[in-house]
């Protein structure tokens, strides 16, 4: 579970019983086998998403995640998250009084730990009943941090299941919707381009393709297989089309990246990987990249200086004005008309600019205190000053685009603000906002005396009448 520890748990469960219910949204059931489907799936074992434990979950649960997804068409996976409590971020046992009480006497000893705050703020509530009750440690210290009420320390110097593989049959497979399924992979080209520098290089195709009507979503070429290239084909792809309900890749670490997988997730696409040594999975997939030797780069050998440029030109106008357009052998129609026949499953593509900011990575950072900010692949961000209390921000940015890197909300996901890097230049004028205190805490006393709680128990000790339990330094007055 380790490399989940980042994962909100809302967002975990939201992600299992999307998992569960994708097949069903894919290849919707037909008329009176709904309930059979159900009780399939709830026979199966499912890996508990917090404690890794293998459970199984109620055909009328399993209804209820499916019913709640299919009323959602636009972003079926929200649907599932566990919902924010109607308190959660307030803190309904700290009342105004206390709320200031616990202010003041933080600004007067920052120093002090949070148990030390508890006793004598019920000291303070004992003598004025106004404070109010004190609740336990722990919640007037989440109180406390939520509000940036930390205690002040010395600087410091501070530096999937495995299993063995198994032979299986191979069987040939075609879901029954329209974007149901798509299929994505890379391939390395026989052909190199020039580049601007003269040189020759080596291009990876990046190839998409819908698994009922084999229509081709997009195709591109691009220097490497990466993150950043998967992202950037599989976001044109799905403006074109629209969004499929669940993709099928490879293994390779550009369709396991963080940004690949997160963004999947957020745009409600279930993920399917292949089975280890069986390639056959994605069969459609390599099938097509024949085409592409056979037919598509032998026309353009007459090109003797062929550019990237050039070469994606050349691929586009051959994908959508022949191979869309010719009849598919094993269809006995086109890839295009089989696509608008439908039945189709296709949602409404986002924009452009939702697409970019799904396609991010999200991991929780440490704000410095010192300065407000965090620090995200090496470059410092500045956090702003309305989120200072903000002990652990959570970001989310793409590893190849650090121009673009957002706040969000840790318990809902939802954008906050953008952060800009660190400008010590533009810093250095020496221009600094002045933080205003809250409007409902009165300033600090000039000075606090002795501590309510050290206080009462000198009464309590001067009520028993003893001497004062040591002896002064007598000293004999000089004449």
């Amino acid at each position: 579970m380790s490399k989940h520890e980042s994962i909100p748990a809302r967002v975990r469960w939201a992600r299992l019983r999307f998992q569960i219910i994708g097949p069903l949204l894919a290849s919707p059931a037909d008329a009176g086998e709904l309930a059979t489907r159900l009780d399939e799936l709830s026979a199966n074992v499912y890996v508990h998403p917090s404690t890794g434990e293998r459970v199984r979950f109620a055909r009328s649960t399993i209804e209820r995640w499916y019913y709640a997804a299919k009323n959602e068409p636009l972003d079926p996976q929200r649907a599932l998250e566990r919902k924010v409590h109607a308190r959660a971020g307030s803190h309904p046992s700290i009342g105004l009084k206390l709320a200031e009480a616990i202010r003041a006497q933080h600004r007067a000893h920052p120093r002090w730990s949070y148990q030390l705050h508890v006793d004598n703020l019920r000291a303070s509530a004992r003598v004025d009943v106004a404070v109010g009750p004190v609740p336990s440690r722990i919640t007037v210290s989440r109180y406390m941090r939520s509000q940036g009420l930390v205690r002040s320390k010395a600087k410091k110097n501070v530096t999937a299941l495995g299993a063995p593989f198994v032979a299986r049959e191979v069987r040939s497979f075609e879901v029954s919707h329209v974007g149901g399924l798509w299929h994505l992979d890379f391939h390395v080209g026989s052909r190199r381009v020039l580049g601007p520098d003269g040189a020759w290089s080596q291009v990876h195709l990046f190839g998409m393709l819908d698994d009922r009507s084999r229509l081709g979503c997009h195709l591109q070429w691009y220097p490497a297989e990466s993150a950043e290239t998967l992202v950037h084909g599989l976001c044109q792809g799905i403006q074109k089309r629209g969004l499929p309900r669940a993709l099928l890749t490879d293994n390779g670490s550009a369709m396991l990246a963080a940004e690949t997988t997160e963004g999947l997730a957020r745009t409600s696409i279930v993920h399917h990987t292949t089975l280890p040594y069986t390639p056959e999975q994605n069969a459609k997939q390599e099938s097509f990249w024949g085409q592409i030797e056979g037919r598509l780069l032998p026309m353009l050998e007459g090109e003797s200086e062929l550019t990237l440029e050039l070469l994606n030109r050349a691929t586009l106008a051959w994908l959508e004005l022949e191979y869309n357009r010719k009849l598919h052998a094993e269809l006995g129609t086109t890839p295009f008309a089989r696509f608008l026949e439908g039945p189709s499953v296709l949602r409404p593509s986002p924009s452009s600019q939702e697409l970019r900011r799904a396609f991010r990575r999200e991991e929780t950072r440490t704000q410095r205190r010192s300065d407000g900010t965090i620090s995200v692949d090496g470059v410092r961000f500045e956090i702003p000053s309305r989120y200072r209390t903000l002990a652990r921000p959570t970001v989310r940015w793409a590893s190849w685009d650090l121009s673009g890197v957002d706040l969000v909300d840790a318990r809902t996901g939802i954008f906050l603000a953008p952060l800009l890097p660190l400008d010590k230049e533009r810093n250095a004028d020496a221009l600094r906002r002045v933080i205003e205190p809250e409007p409902d805490v009165a300033p600090p006393p000039a000075s606090s005396g002795v501590a309510p709680l050290l206080r009462e128990l000198m009464t309590e000790y001067a009520a028993t009448g003893l001497p004062p339990a040591y002896v002064p330094l007598w000293r004999k007055e000089e004449p």
